[in-house]
């Protein structure tokens, strides 16, 4: 029986990462280690918190000690764990040069001190930068331009540098934009669809022609265990969907499949060093026979009506009051 340790398990891809490996398999189990900031929520995994093989420990993955005593447990260690939102990056640098860098870093050191089988860095495609044309491989120079995409970067290296240097067993994954049940609010497709439901207007940046390549959350959690299982050690796998879309085309969508008008749009001033398209070439891991299961079209259907079913979810996030809730229930590390 194997343990994962996964690391930010109550975000958005974490969650489902954890709901994918207890429904997939019967002899694992799962230590779910999570600061919970604002984007850790526990109400994305009440339906297994009494479930026997999964265990929820409060804590931060800078914290040398308890990432030691969990180590010691884990047979697989995946890490999701990073503040991930460039606005807020742009705002709070700070932040994510600690989580992002100097907590995959002590992450790694105690895998080196420990037996681990396989320690998966979660990276993103960001870390390459924006590109006009074409797509980017796995062997590409990295040219983040985000304090976001640079700490990423930076964990991204660190991790391969660990693999080199101490022959820790690690796989990188570089994934394109997710999307589906559980993402935070404050990201564009969760952010427009829950705002359209409530008849909101949808802040659309600059003139809306940014290009992102969008993935179903649930293919991305198939693409990593695809990679867990057949990839190799010290390599990098892009994990993409196929379906490169514009702001402007992804907020068409969701008006129209919720029946909303389009004087919703609202254009606001562009962010700082905002990429214009990312693009991923998925091609080594397409050979290697995976590919992903779920259409944009259909996914996004799924997408928009876990949210249209799951309100109380969303407006409790909103409102705040979740916070106030989980902030007074887990003030304390609980190993």
């Amino acid at each position: 029986m194997n343990t994962y340790l996964v690391t930010g398990g109550a975000g958005f891809i974490g969650s489902n990462y954890i709901h994918f490996l207890l429904e997939k398999y019967d002899d694992v189990k799962v230590i779910n280690l999570d600061k919970l900031t604002y984007a850790g929520n526990l109400e994305n995994l009440r339906d297994i918190e009494d479930d026997s093989r999964y265990r929820f420990v409060k804590g931060d993955i800078c914290d040398e000690t308890l990432v030691g005593q969990l180590m010691e447990e884990a047979d697989i260690v995946v890490n999701f764990a990073a503040e991930s939102h460039v606005d807020r990056s742009i705002e709070a640098p700070d932040a994510f040069i600690k989580t992002d860098i100097f907590g995959a870093f002590t992450l790694l050191e105690a895998a080196r001190r420990t037996h681990i089988d396989r320690f998966i860095q979660i990276s993103t495609d960001e870390v390459y930068g924006s590109v006009e044309q074409g797509s980017f491989v796995e062997t590409d120079a990295l040219m983040p331009s985000s304090p976001y995409s640079a700490s990423k970067t930076g964990a991204d290296r660190i991790a391969f540098s660990y693999y080199v240097t101490y022959g820790i067993p690690v796989l990188i994954t570089r994934c394109s934009n997710n999307f589906g049940p559980y993402h935070y609010p404050e990201k564009l497709i969760p952010l427009f669809v829950t705002n359209a439901i409530e008849d909101k207007p949808l802040p659309i940046y600059g003139d809306g022609l940014n290009v992102r390549d969008w993935i179903y959350v649930e293919d991305h959690c198939d693409g990593i265990d695809f990679v867990m299982r057949k990839g190799e050690f010290g390599q990098v796998y892009n994990i993409g969907g196929g379906n490169e879309k514009t702001n402007l085309e992804i907020t068409d969508a969701i008006l129209q499949k919720l029946g909303k008008p389009d004087d919703l749009k609202q254009f606001v001033t562009d962010r700082p060093g905002h990429d214009r398209r990312y693009s991923l070439d998925c091609t080594r891991l397409r050979k290697m026979g995976w590919a992903p299961r779920h259409s944009f079209e259909s996914a996004m259907d799924k997408t928009i009506e876990w949210y249209l079913e799951n309100r109380p979810w969303w407006e409790n996030i909103k409102s705040g009051e979740y916070m106030k809730y989980y902030k007074q229930q887990y003030s304390t590390v609980t190993a």
